[in-house]
């Protein structure tokens, strides 16, 4: 087990010699910033970067359906606004009639965007319709395909799976760079309970014959709601509506366990404007006057966009083993990736695990837990690469601060 570096990094990393600019979670910081915020701060990392590093810092990713007026502009901003992954839709935000259209959209901002002297990109998914669009997609991108750093799989499936993955494969065949699929789970097969565990064993048996290929799986909550005619409201958590909740904690229970390296991310949140409310806002006003200045304004922001329902279900994505994001609204991605930061706490307990290396057991150094390095190890080299992708607050530092920047 490789431990992050001591190296505070302030300095933003060079251009690499492939030609893609590395990105770094909160590039958007001052070297000043950054060293008042971080114990350690993010590392930076590239389309070569290990595929387990990608899977980590994926974070808040941002959904951006094919047809925006201005795609080009949208990605572009997108990364110094703090988004490292970006999926750009081709499915269900696009009409059946519009697809044609779409294509053509895409294809035209994505060859500007190759054309333009190079700049720091979040890395871009596309989220194709069915198989046969992928290799139409990388006739119309052309050389412009190196800027794909792979596809999302919706309705993936036992069934469908195949033949998503032989499209992909041949068109990375003449990839120049390394190209991923995110498979995403929302269909009946996952769903309904007597048809459940036959499909995630089958999951399994394919995600590991592609185990180079699969970047991280994706769970989708709002189809898998509309399956039982369900939806979340703003004061709800998707692990409020039961069968959800059971779907996910199966997925989690096939796809995360000790031996496997693959992240599953978190479903989509909806909402991002103001609406009535039948419940009181969810977060502790003394968490931000204790930690900010100006906190008691933030958090009255905060309520104000909803951002305290995503704040709660993404503290619960993380508790049940969930890491990243699906956003549909830039205001989303910053609460999502400072809630990924790891803690002092937590960094220095799982430095104390891995470097136990198996032997005993010892009181944390914050004299509140026992540290056991057998049942904790998987949590404590989970944790470690999380903290290389997303940094380690300082001692009295949290999310609070990294908000109110």
């Amino acid at each position: 087990m490789l431990l992050p570096s001591t190296d505070n990094g302030g300095a933003a990393p060079a251009p690499s010699s492939h030609g893609q600019h590395p990105i770094r979670h909160f590039s958007f910081l001052d070297d000043a910033q950054r060293e008042a915020l971080f114990h350690l701060a993010p590392e930076a990392f590239d389309r070569l970067s290990p595929k387990t590093d990608l899977a980590h810092a994926l974070g808040a990713t941002l959904y951006t359906p094919s047809l925006h007026p201005r795609l080009e502009a949208r990605l572009t901003r997108a990364a110094s606004d703090g988004v490292t992954s970006a999926v750009v839709c081709l499915e269900d935000s696009i009409g059946n009639h519009e697809v044609p259209e779409a294509e053509a959209n895409l294809a035209a901002h994505f060859s500007r965007l190759q054309e333009q002297p190079p700049v720091p990109l979040p890395l871009i998914f596309l989220r194709v319709r069915d198989p046969g669009q992928i290799a139409r997609l990388a006739d119309l991108i052309a050389d412009a395909m190196g800027l794909v750093a792979g596809f999302v799989l919706p309705k993936f499936s036992v069934a469908s799976g195949p033949a998503w993955m032989e499209r992909v494969a041949e068109v990375a065949a003449d990839a120049p760079l390394p190209m991923y699929v995110m498979p995403v789970l929302e269909g009946p097969e996952v769903l309904y309970r007597e048809s459940r565990l036959a499909e995630l064993l089958g999951l399994a048996d394919l995600f590991q014959e592609h185990k180079d290929r699969v970047l991280a799986v994706r769970v989708g909550a709002t189809d898998l709601c509309g399956l039982l005619g369900l939806r979340r409201s703003m004061d709800e958590t998707v692990y409020d509506l039961a069968p959800i909740r059971d779907c996910i904690a199966d997925i989690v229970n096939m796809f995360r366990r000790s031996s496997s390296d693959l992240v599953v991310t978190g479903p989509v949140w909806e909402y991002f404007d103001r609406q009535e409310r039948i419940w009181k806002p969810q977060l502790r006003e003394t968490l931000f006057e204790r930690h900010s200045e100006t906190g008691r304004a933030l958090r009255a922001r905060l309520i104000s966009r909803h951002l305290d329902g995503l704040i709660a279900e993404v503290v619960a994505d993380r508790a049940n083993g969930l890491l990243g994001k699906t956003v549909i609204h830039p205001s989303h991605v910053r609460a999502v990736n400072a809630l990924s930061v790891v803690s002092l706490e937590e960094y220095q307990d799982a430095l104390a695990i891995v470097r136990l290396n198996g032997n005993g057991a010892s009181a944390s150094a914050f004299g509140n837990k026992m540290n056991e390095p057998k049942p904790h190890r998987a949590w404590a080299e989970r944790l470690l690469a999380r903290a290389k992708a997303f940094g380690v607050y300082r001692e009295g530092v949290s999310f609070v601060e990294l908000l109110d920047v």
